[in-house]
């Protein structure tokens, strides 16, 4: 069943803005298309339009949505005027709860997790569907608010944009070829609170749940974290902060072979992410289980606690 009242005219709103984080510019684009001058000129993360001036004008947008309005509520160093002009947005609003009785649903484009309760509870109250980025959370107090308001019916749905990864298509539909998995490594940039959900989430949809523990023996700069799987499998992921070169490497090793391949696609992966969200309006079916969304944040928050508490094994509690 629906969750909008015109599937096929769907009014977005864009909140909330954080420091190195472009989203606002790029999945606004995604729907609205941009001013391809203005966004190379002027955007602040030059990574953006290299990637948007690749796309056919055929294969860039999203149809039948739309970002209607657009509030950039807090430290990310640009102003929601600045968005709307390079991806034409018409309605800029100073407050977030501003756009409520304005549109259909709201996507809190933000990557800080502490900060996620209180952008989404304004929107969840007044009972519109929201898409919350990466990562959800990043406290055990926070993932069971959003969990009450999943179980009372709120439409709420969160997701990295490497659940998508094209790169990683082929082993998420099977692993066969390389036998039984028994190591797998991925690796990312930033910070294990705002980017370890990246790499968790690149390989989630190839294990499937099933986490037992974690243990991060890394600093908060340099966390390395390894994590067991019910299956047998041991999985590492380094999360380094000035390892801008090596994004989303994974490594699958099993007992008859193994693979390596590198995320590259930003505009897909993204672009995937958003439909999976539209997706979800137009149908009332989540694309995935929220529960694996659950299994994730506590992922992140165990990495925390391990390494807060001097990389001690920390399990994970299953339903």
């Amino acid at each position: 069943m629906t969750l909008v009242k015109n599937p096929s005219a769907i009014r977005l709103a864009v909140i909330g803005c954080t420091s190195g984080n472009g989203h606002p510019y790029s999945w606004s684009a995604m729907f609205n298309g941009y001013d391809r001058d203005l966004m190379t000129r002027e955007c602040p993360f030059a990574g953006i339009p290299a990637y948007l001036n690749k796309e056919p004008a055929e294969t860039l947008t999203i149809p039948g949505a739309e970002v209607t309005h657009i509030c950039c509520v807090g430290a990310g160093g640009f102003t929601a005027e600045h968005v709307a002009l390079c991806s034409r947005i018409p309605h800029v609003v100073a407050n977030p709860s501003d756009v409520i009785g304005q549109v259909d649903a709201v996507i809190i484009a933000t990557d800080i997790g502490s900060e996620h309760v209180e952008r989404a509870r304004p929107f969840v109250e007044a009972g519109l569907p929201v898409f919350v980025d990466k990562p959800m959370v990043d406290n055990t107090a926070d993932l069971r608010v959003f969990q009450d308001w999943v179980a009372a019916g709120k439409p709420i749905m969160s997701s990295s944009c490497m659940r998508y990864a094209k790169e990683f298509m082929p082993y998420r539909l099977s692993t066969r070829e390389l036998g039984a998995l028994r190591f797998v490594s991925i690796t990312t940039p930033k910070s294990w609170e705002r980017y370890g959900i990246h790499a968790l989430e690149g390989i989630y949809p190839i294990l499937g749940p099933g986490f037992v523990s974690v243990r991060n023996t890394g600093t908060a700069e340099r966390n390395v974290v390894h994590l067991k799987h019910r299956s047998g499998v041991d999985a590492v992921v380094v999360a380094s902060a000035d390892m801008y070169g090596s994004f989303g490497c994974l490594q699958l090793c099993g007992t008859a072979g193994h693979a390596q391949v590198a995320f590259a696609d930003s505009f897909y992966s993204f672009k995937t992410q958003l439909e999976a969200f539209i997706g979800y309006l137009r149908t009332g079916v989540r694309p995935f289980p929220f529960e694996e969304t659950v299994e994730l944040m506590k992922l992140v928050i165990a990495g925390i606690r391990s390494r807060d508490e001097g990389g001690r094994d920390v399990a994970i509690e299953t339903p």
